[in-house]
């Protein structure tokens, strides 16, 4: 009986340092993950319309925070330009310095230095424009484009400016890796962009972060629940046998 007491007492034992530990690292993964992403990461909301239906007037979304240099052609940026306005806007970045953009080609695509440029994510199957036009962007500048171009005011609108509608690499503060909400979807790198030279930007670790936060949570759920189930199934059980009666004398 106190063998058995003992063995039940060391699995109860081990059952609450497996369930502290269990919630001691998932309290790490948690906060870690979210420590790690507000670093890297800013909240913004969109302001118009203009990259519908890649994100839509209204969506908060998550950028992550990069140097103007690291910006790739098909990167959506969050950026500040006094010939824009001062309040942050959101665009498509089809062009970089020393790029020629001209729409539209016979197909109605646009293209960059001749080469033509699937956009799946326009909001208009038809021309890639409503406008022809052709820029040339001066090194260290980014032209930029609305998803949704019938209602875009993009570089398109800034062409006769010295810069071809481009702007400085500097005024870019972040750049959108996710739709957080109401979608709650990630925003991929265009395709078509990777087969220029420099190619396409690399997935930002929101995807990481957020997994290190999911098994966070599951391992302090999984960890606070475990511990007393542990400690219940190691208590000794009742005797369920009657006792035997006293001898007759």
């Amino acid at each position: 009986m106190g063998a058995t007491g003992r063995a039940d007492d060391g699995r109860g034992r081990l059952g609450a340092r497996l369930s502290s530990v269990a919630v001691a690292i998932g309290c790490v993964l948690f906060l870690g993950g979210f420590a790690w992403g507000a670093v890297l990461y800013r909240p913004y909301t969109v302001p118009t319309g203009s990259m519908t239906p890649t994100v839509n007037a209204g969506d908060k979304v998550l950028a992550q925070r990069v140097d103007g240099g690291d910006v790739h052609r098909g990167d959506v940026v969050v950026f500040t330009d006094t010939q824009w306005g001062d309040m942050p806007m959101v665009k498509r970045v089809v062009g970089t310095g020393g790029d020629k953009i001209v729409c539209c080609g016979k197909d109605g695509r646009l293209t960059v230095n001749g080469i033509p440029i699937d956009e799946p994510y326009l909001r208009s199957s038809g021309r890639a424009s409503g406008e022809d036009f052709t820029a040339e962007v001066p090194k260290g500048q980014l032209f930029l484009l609305g998803d949704d171009r019938t209602v875009s005011l993009d570089s398109r609108v800034h062409l006769s400016d010295a810069t071809h509608g481009s702007v400085p690499r500097g005024a870019v503060q972040a750049r959108v890796d996710a739709v957080a909400w109401p979608l709650g979807s990630m925003i991929d790198r265009p395709e078509a962009f990777a087969a220029l030279p420099g190619g396409v930007s690399s997935a930002g670790p929101l995807k990481l972060q957020l997994t290190a936060m999911a098994v966070g949570v599951v391992l302090i759920l999984g960890g606070a629940v475990y511990g007393p189930l542990a400690a219940r199934s190691s208590r000794p059980k009742r005797s369920t046998q009657p006792k035997a009666a006293a001898g007759v004398r």
